[in-house]
């Protein structure tokens, strides 16, 4: 083991003597320009489409029978992702050049799923700048485990239903806790978060209470409820995949380089097409995370410029129930040895 080891080391350091490390500027460089440029006709189009298939799941979902219901509470919950992945290029501004029309678009996306714009712009942007980057990304890092061997009984419940089989709940837990506090702000990022979490309350004001009063409770189950929920599922499945694996590390900050984090620490998974479709490729993530100015439409492009570069380097899946056991079952805690511990490995350490 210890021969091992030292012959390890010697490689590290002849690779780190001739290799300059991956810069993050270089990698977008090796994109041309095209797939930088907003075209105003695809956004819109975009746009349309989804409103559209949103309208005809819901009007799917008030003439269908019973049976029918379960598969169009899918269709509008996914259609109503799609509406997120939309507000998500806003929140990039990679939507439109100008940024009053980003924020318009994204608080008018955003609202039916009370999705509170600016709050979620500036953290999202925090996860951006931060990749990977162990304690600093704010988007579902694993604690370490002597950090969750000190928390109290009912939190660790919840981590582990959120890192285990409970992980499409976890994007609701997520929403919930990080995104309707302006306080913990400061100055004009406060002012922002104000607004939008003013936006999404009377929102809801005004939509919960007529959709009651005209279909009852089981038509607010029905009609925003459910098709909510399945939205969530995705944000969970999206937000877990898109950079968990049991070979994907989360970097301590000495240690982290974004060039890195941003190439080789995000998943390109393939999903069925007509999830893919409505939610305007947000699957194809690597791209988007080297640099979110690429808009939604140009990110297959950017994509297949990086299989040239890089090839078998870059991550890549497909999504499958064994995919999400995998994730579910073996990446709990932090291991700076081996990526993860699972909680089976952690109770028998």
């Amino acid at each position: 083991m210890t021969i091992s080891i030292i012959k390890e080391s010697n490689l590290t350091s002849d690779t780190q003597s001739t290799t300059k490390p991956l810069q993050l500027k270089d990698i977008i460089r090796s994109l041309p320009r095209e797939v930088f440029l907003k075209n105003r006709r695809k956004a819109w189009t975009s746009v349309f489409l989804n409103v559209s298939m949103v309208g005809l799941g819901y009007w799917g979902l008030a003439v269908a029978p019973w049976f029918l219901l379960p598969p169009l509470w899918i269709f509008v919950g996914t259609g109503l992702t799609g509406f997120f992945m939309l507000g998500h290029d806003c929140g990039h501004r990679s939507f439109a050049n100008r940024r009053w029309v980003n924020d318009l678009v994204g608080h008018l996306l955003f609202a039916p799923i009370i999705y509170p714009f600016h709050a979620w712009r500036i953290l999202h942007n925090h996860h951006h700048a931060h990749t990977n980057k162990l304690e600093e990304d704010n988007a579902w890092q694993p604690w370490k485990p002597e950090f969750y061997a000190h928390q109290p009984g009912w939190l660790k419940l919840l981590y582990r239903a959120t890192r285990g089989r409970f992980w499409w709940v976890g994007s609701i837990v997520h929403w919930a806790a990080l995104h309707f506090n302006w306080t913990k702000f400061e100055g004009k990022e406060r002012s922002q978060i104000r607004l939008s979490v003013l936006v999404v309350v009377a929102f809801a004001a005004i939509a919960f209470p007529l959709i009651i009063a005209t279909t009852g409770i089981w038509g607010f189950v029905k009609f925003w409820l459910l098709p909510w929920l399945v939205y969530h599922f995705w944000m969970s499945t999206f937000t877990l995949v898109h950079h968990t694996a049991p070979n994907i590390p989360f970097t301590p900050p000495e240690e982290w380089n974004a060039g890195t984090a941003q190439l080789f620490g995000s998943v390109h998974c393939d999903y069925p097409f007509w999830v893919e479709f409505l939610c305007h490729d947000i699957n194809v993530h690597i791209p988007h995370h080297v640099c979110t100015a690429i808009p939604a439409y140009n990110l297959r492009k950017a994509h297949r410029i990086f299989k040239e570069k890089w090839g078998e380097q870059l991550q890549e899946s497909r999504f499958s129930l064994s995919l999400m056991e995998q994730i579910a079952d073996e990446c709990h805690l932090y291991s700076a040895d081996d990526c993860y511990l699972s909680f089976k490995d952690y109770r028998q350490s």
